[in-house]
């Protein structure tokens, strides 16, 4: 399979809309957010995610198969930091390298911005975390009981990619 992948433009909200409230409500387990609140969320609310963040979509045609979301840190004690976040990718494009592709989007924009990146995972989620591992991530914490889904908890694993000194990178 062959992808292009490119930030979402804001004319393009709908469509990150839709596969962001898929991932929500397929896997709920894998997302801080959940569906039952973002699905309310206006049109509106899904543009101003994609014009305030990057957020990276794989696309196949006019298709959209995966997404994955870069959010710097701001203030002067923290602005050295940055998240990806957001990281979903549908059933039809799993095993194809579509997710490998999108955290190394995330990683080349992030390499201009930002000298740390973060994110969690769900520590049951071992793919995801191979993944983020292949991709220079290491943990550094598991958060306990970090999400509540039905009643069930799941322990969230910190991972950080140090990326370098921006400042020194021309």
């Amino acid at each position: 399979m062959s992808f292009t992948i490119r930030p979402f433009r804001p004319d393009e909200a709908a469509l990150y809309r839709d596969i962001r409230l898929e991932g929500l409500r397929l896997h709920p387990d894998a997302l801080g957010a959940a569906f039952e609140q973002e699905s309310l969320e206006p049109l509106p609310f899904f543009t101003a995610r994609v014009t305030g963040n990057v957020i990276f979509g794989g696309f196949q045609g006019q298709d959209v198969l995966g997404t994955a979301g870069f959010m710097a840190e701001t203030g002067l004690k923290r602005a050295h930091k940055g998240h990806l976040w957001g990281m979903y990718v549908r059933q039809a494009a799993r095993g194809t390298g579509l997710a490998r592709d999108l955290v190394r989007a995330v990683l080349d924009h992030a390499r201009q911005r930002v000298e740390l990146i973060q994110l969690s995972v769900v520590a049951t989620s071992t793919a995801a975390r191979r993944l983020y591992e292949s991709a220079g991530f290491e943990p550094f914490g598991i958060e306990r009981r970090a999400l509540k889904v039905d009643g069930r908890y799941y322990d969230e694993i910190h991972m950080a990619s140090q990326l370098g000194d921006v400042t020194d990178q021309g």
